[in-house]
């Protein structure tokens, strides 16, 4: 490793222990917050899935919706999703992805299909490939907003980041006192950084990323450079290198 890096390893680990905590997560909004009192891992999902925007929006949305809705039926759930719209989400969307996720947990477990997908080759994208297909199989309703929610099934070599589905996969995979940790059966070491505009932006300035594109090969290399700072755990600087963004902090750090 560089001296550059070496210096920047250090930087982050400074902000990673300033920042994965409860108080850390309390600082400024994000959906996590929303999340973490369930511990469920369905209404984790609905909580990432609805991830993109502006954070303390997210929250509110989140924080509007009834979540008991998910042991309830068809009727039920339309009746408690009457008014609740999102960006691209119609008030029909947000109660038929309810609905979805109703009749799923019924029959399976989220970590059970994505481990079909995921265990022969530890891949995240075999997993997500594996769930996303289960779930579009469960309710044949579509629509733009539905089908944004849930994403594409990724191809072999996806453009898209995936940053709501890998930044799931963060909160159940890993378990310190930031995360859920609700996941046992995946690595750690196998998790991609959830990149989001800020991830993307800082990751730029603190030259941990070449890549002037934002899509899944900047991915790879965020989180490859980062497996050189912890090959067990590299998304653990996720949440930080997301803060300096938010919090514009990162103006302030040696210049960059």
């Amino acid at each position: 490793m560089n001296e550059e890096l070496l210096h920047i390893k250090k930087l982050l680990d400074i902000e990673v222990e300033r920042k994965n905590h409860n108080m850390g997560l309390m600082e400024a909004a994000d959906p996590l917050r929303v999340a973490k009192p369930y511990k469920d891992d369905i209404i984790a999902l609905i909580c990432a899935m609805f991830a993109y925007g502006n954070a303390k929006l997210i929250e509110k949305f989140l924080l509007s919706l009834d979540f008991s809705a998910l042991n309830d039926g068809e009727a039920v759930i339309k009746e408690k999703m009457k008014g609740k719209y999102y960006r691209f989400q119609t008030s029909e969307d947000v109660a038929e992805i309810f609905k979805t996720f109703a009749i799923f947990k019924k029959k399976y477990s989220l970590e059970e299909v994505f481990l079909q997908g995921y265990r022969a080759h530890e891949s995240i994208l075999d997993g997500l490939r594996e769930l996303i297909s289960a779930l579009y199989d469960i309710n044949p309703y579509r629509s733009g907003g539905y089908e944004f929610l849930l994403g594409k099934l990724p191809p072999q070599n996806p453009s898209s980041p995936y940053k709501r589905w890998n930044m799931f996969l963060r909160w159940m995979v890993r378990d310190d006192e930031l995360d859920m940790g609700l996941w046992k059966s995946v690595k750690k070491s196998s998790l991609l950084m959830p990149l989001d505009v800020h991830t993307f932006s800082v990751s730029k300035k603190l030259a941990l990323l070449s890549r002037k594109s934002y899509d899944f090969k900047a991915v790879l290399e965020l989180t490859q450079t980062l497996r050189e700072f912890d090959p067990n755990d590299p998304v653990k600087y996720d949440f930080a290198i997301y803060r300096l963004g938010q919090s514009k902090e990162i103006e302030n750090i040696n210049g960059h």
